[in-house]
């Protein structure tokens, strides 16, 4: 029995750590896209209907590596057994998503846009039955610098 207790107890600290830095992290890159709006991003390969000269390009890239914790692949097998959208890796992507392209528009602040925005996501296996371990996403695209 002493040994149940502990476990629920270890299962809801880690559970209650986990949804704390998940929403702090939303936070995070809530405040950040807020200051980054006006650094437009599209994945056009062309300026468009721009008149203006452009001065310099350069490609730009932002990555996140998200580590699946223990929690969500246990809700995502039960999601796997009884079907159904697997949320807890929903989340777990957009935040990486979101965080990448954060990323490299971090990397070029002085840009007047990037274009042709490209996203990337590849998973890293671990163990013997090739579980996730983690998620990556790679956001990259070319920064455009007018000529004033």
């Amino acid at each position: 029995m002493e040994q149940l207790i502990i476990f629920v107890v270890l299962l809801f600290l880690g559970y209650s750590f986990g949804r704390y830095a998940e929403k702090r992290h939303y936070r995070s890159i809530l405040e950040r896209e807020e200051l980054l709006l006006t650094l437009p991003t599209t994945s056009r390969k062309k300026i468009g209907d721009d008149c203006r000269k452009v001065g310099q390009c350069e490609l730009v890239n932002g990555s996140m590596v998200v580590s699946v914790d223990y929690f969500k692949r246990i809700l995502a097998k039960l999601r796997n057994f009884f079907g159904g959208n697997v949320q807890s890796y929903e989340t777990l992507v957009d935040r990486a998503r979101r965080e990448a392209v954060l990323r490299m528009k971090e990397s070029c602040p002085d840009a007047d846009m990037i274009i042709n925005l490209r996203l990337e996501t590849s998973s890293i296996t671990k163990g013997k039955k090739n579980q996730v371990g983690s998620v990556e996403v790679l956001a990259y695209g070319t920064a455009i610098y007018f000529l004033d």
